[in-house]
C-alpha cells in the first residue's frame, strides 16, 4: 500500500525563498548583538528587521552582472533599506552568513528526523509487542538456524534504529555552530563578542575556531548519521524482501484495494515499497561520500564544497524525511503470516531441533563428535530426501539406546526456545 505522506515542511526548508529568508535572520541578528553593544541605535535595528526584504527575481537580476549571490541578495536587502543599509553585513564576509545560515537550515530540518525517527521507532514497538510469542524461524547464512519470534526480530530493528537516533542527535548537536568571524576567521573587523551574541540569539554555538568557513568535517559527520540512517532502514527493508518471497512468505507489505503487482501477471504482490527503500539508501549513502570529500578545502577556504553541499544536503534530508515515513507506513500495513512461520519452523520433520538433539544425547553419555554424527545423518537424510527428522530419530537404533518415544517428543517442544523471551524484551522495551 502506498502512504500518501507530503514532504513539504521539509522541502521548505531547502527552497530558494527560505534559505535568502535565513540569510536575512543571520544578518538581523548580528544587527541585534551590535545594538546589544551599544554600537547600532536600537530603535534603527527594529526599523531594519521592519522594512528588510527581497525578491527572488531581484535577486537573479542583480546576480546576473555581480555573479554573486550574497552580494546579489545584500544589494537588493539594500534596496529596501536606504540609509539603514550602512548597518547590515558590517565586519562580515559572505561564508559568516552562508554557514550560520546553513546551521540553521540543518538544525531545523534535523526536528523533522528526529519526529520521524521516534513515530518509526514507536510503530515498530507496537509490532513487537502484538508478536512476541509469534513463532518464527531465525536463519544464519539464509539457512533455517534455529527457532525464535517475530517479536524478537523486531526488537533487534528497535534497538538498531534507537542507536541511530543517539548518533543522529549527537551528530546534530555537534553541527550546532555558526561562524560570525570574517575574513579567514581573525575577527579583523568585528568582535568576537558580536559572534558569541549572534550565535547565542539564534540557537546555535560558536565555533571554537572558523578558517572563514566552517570546518567540513562536521558536515561529513551529520551526513554519514543519515546514511547510516538510510543503511538500517535498507536493512530491515531487504529482511522484509525476503520474507515476502513466495516460497517463504512469512511477510507481506500491506496491498490496498484496487492495487496492481504486475501489467502481465495479475497473481503478483511485488515487495515495491521495501525494493524502494533499499534504492534510495544508495543515493543517501552516495551523497555521504561527497560530503567526506568535502573535508580537504584549499587553505583557509574554498568554495568547492558549496557546488555539491547545495545538493546532497537537501537532497539527503528530504530522502531520509521520505525513507522514514514510507517505512513507517509499511511498518503499521504489514501483514504477518504466522500460519506460514509456524509451517517453516516444521519443514522436514523439525531439523532445526538437531541441537537440542546433540545436548540431549550428549546428557546421556554420548562424546560430542558421537552425537554429532548421529544427528547430523538423520537431519541430512531428511533435508536431502524431503524426508522427517523427527521421524528418523525414532527408528535410529543408536538413538533408540538412549532416549525414550516421550524424550524424544520433549525435545521438539518450541516453547523450550522461548522462555528467555521476556528478558530480550525487558531489555528493549522496559
Amino acid at each position: 500500500m502506498i502512504e500518501r505522506y507530503s514532504r513539504e515542511e521539509m522541502k521548505s526548508i531547502w527552497e530558494l525563498q527560505s534559505k535568502f529568508s535565513y540569510y536575512l535572520k543571520v544578518e538581523i541578528a548580528v544587527c541585534e548583538a551590535y545594538a546589544e553593544l551599544g554600537e547600532i541605535p536600537k530603535e534603527d535595528v527594529l526599523l531594519i528587521k521592519e522594512r528588510a526584504k527581497f525578491d527572488l527575481k531581484r535577486i537573479d537580476e542583480i546576480e546576473r552582472e555581480v555573479r554573486h549571490d550574497v552580494i546579489a541578495f545584500l544589494t537588493n536587502v539594500n534596496e529596501s533599506l536606504g540609509d539603514l543599509g550602512r548597518y547590515v553585513h558590517v565586519g562580515l564576509t559572505s561564508s559568516d552568513v552562508i554557514d550560520t545560515a546553513f546551521a540553521l537550515q540543518i538544525q531545523d530540518s534535523g526536528k523533522i528526523i528526529l519526529e520521524d525517527l521516534n513515530k518509526t521507532i514507536n510503530s515498530l514497538k507496537d509490532l513487537a509487542k502484538k508478536h512476541k510469542t509469534t513463532v518464527c524461524i531465525g536463519r544464519s547464512h539464509g539457512i533455517h538456524a534455529e527457532i525464535m519470534t517475530f517479536g524478537v526480530k523486531i526488537c533487534n530493528w528497535i534497538d538498531i534504529l534507537e542507536r541511530q537516533k543517539e548518533n543522529f542527535e549527537h551528530a546534530l548537536e555537534q553541527i550546532r555552530v555558526g561562524q560570525i568571524s570574517g575574513p579567514v576567521g581573525t575577527y579583523s573587523n568585528i568582535s568576537p563578542e558580536i559572534e558569541q551574541i549572534t550565535c547565542k540569539n539564534l540557537g546555535l554555538k560558536p565555533a571554537r575556531i572558523s578558517t572563514q568557513v566552517i570546518a567540513r568535517d562536521y558536515h561529513a559527520y551529520f551526513m554519514q548519521s543519515l546514511a547510516l540512517i538510510a543503511s538500517v532502514i535498507e536493512q530491515f527493508a531487504t529482511e522484509i524482501r525476503h520474507l515476502q518471497r513466495t516460497e517463504v512468505l512469512e511477510v507481506e507489505e500491506g496491498f490496498g484495494k484496487g492495487q496492481k503487482g504486475s501489467s502481465a501477471m495479475p497473481h503478483k504482490k511485488n515487495p515495491v515499497l521495501s525494493e524502494n527503500l533499499c534504492g534510495l539508501a544508495r543515493v543517501v549513502r552516495a551523497n555521504s561520500f561527497a560530503a567526506l570529500e568535502n573535508i580537504p578545502l584549499w587553505h583557509e577556504r574554498d568554495i568547492s564544497h558549496s557546488s555539491a553541499e547545495r545538493i546532497i544536503f537537501p537532497d539527503s534530508l528530504i530522502l531520509v524525511d521520505f525513507m522514514l515515513n514510507r517505512f513507517n507506513g509499511l511498518v503499521e500495513n504489514i501483514v504477518v503470516h504466522e500460519d506460514n512461520m509456524l509451517q517453516n519452523t516444521d519443514k522436514f520433520g523439525g531439523i532445526v531441533f538437531s541441537q537440542k538433539v546433540l545436548l540431549t544425547l550428549v546428557a546421556k553419555g554420548l562424546n560430542r563428535e558421537e552425537a554429532y554424527a548421529i544427528v547430523q545423518r538423520n537431519s541430512l537424510e531428511a533435508f536431502n530426501n524431503h524426508g522427517n527428522f523427527k521421524e528418523n530419530l525414532l527408528k535410529d537404533e543408536d538413538v533408540r539406546k538412549l532416549l525414550t518415544t516421550e524424550e524424544i517428543s520433549a525435545i521438539f517442544d518450541k516453547e523450550e526456545f522461548l522462555q528467555n523471551i521476556d528478558k530480550i524484551y525487558a531489555r528493549i522495551l522496559n
